[in-house]
């Protein structure tokens, strides 16, 4: 049966793939050490991203991924291929159980990856180019860390490809290298969104 998105999903405290064709399967979460995106900040974030048709066929990484959540809500939706990134052992564990949860529900046209590494690492070895990339760091992570990232970034984005960044709003607005620009930003309590798009 295809899960319904107003179906409970924000009653139960339940973390679920909102919509797509994997919709309602449960996530695992980390007891400790990462930091969910809401059910109400993915459903906005998904539903602004698909009316600007970002998601389908695209190939996607989800950085400092955690569960998985980002990422795999992006491959039920449609997504051609998805990267889960996290260093954190147990976090990464979860990942790789909730991709695989979120592939059989898939079937065989489940591509997605995930990679026990530091973003870096995994940026430095990445071929690309990607269309669509998530980044949901640790609110302690600092400007100068994530403003590298960024920067290494930017090389593996396809034309036109967007990065949307998750922060504590009472961050500033992150620093973009040359070859990506803001388009957009929106808060949600205390987290904000930010998108940026590749303008070469």
């Amino acid at each position: 049966m295809r899960w319904s998105p107003t179906t409970r999903r924000y009653r139960d405290g339940v973390t679920r793939i909102i919509s797509g064709r994997a919709g309602g399967t449960v996530l695992d979460v980390p007891p400790a050490g990462t930091r969910p995106t809401s059910d109400r900040a993915r459903e906005s974030l998904f539903s602004a991203l698909e009316s600007a048709d970002t998601v389908a066929r695209a190939r996607v990484v989800d950085l400092y991924a955690g569960s998985g959540a980002l990422g795999l809500e992006a491959l039920s939706r449609g997504a051609a291929s998805v990267d889960l990134v996290e260093l954190n052992g147990r976090a990464a564990a979860i990942a790789e159980r909730n991709a695989a949860r979120v592939a059989k529900a898939l079937g065989a046209d489940a591509a997605v990856r995930v990679h026990r590494s530091t973003v870096a690492a995994f940026l430095a070895r990445a071929a690309g180019p990607f269309d669509l990339v998530l980044l949901d760091p640790p609110y302690e992570l600092g400007e100068t860390e994530l403003a590298a990232a960024l920067t290494a970034l930017a090389p593996l984005l396809a034309p036109g490809g967007v990065v949307v960044i998750e922060r504590a709003s009472r961050s500033p607005e992150p620093a973009l290298p040359p070859g990506l620009a803001v388009s957009r930003s929106k808060r949600y309590g205390d987290t904000t969104m930010w998108w940026a798009s590749a303008t070469a």
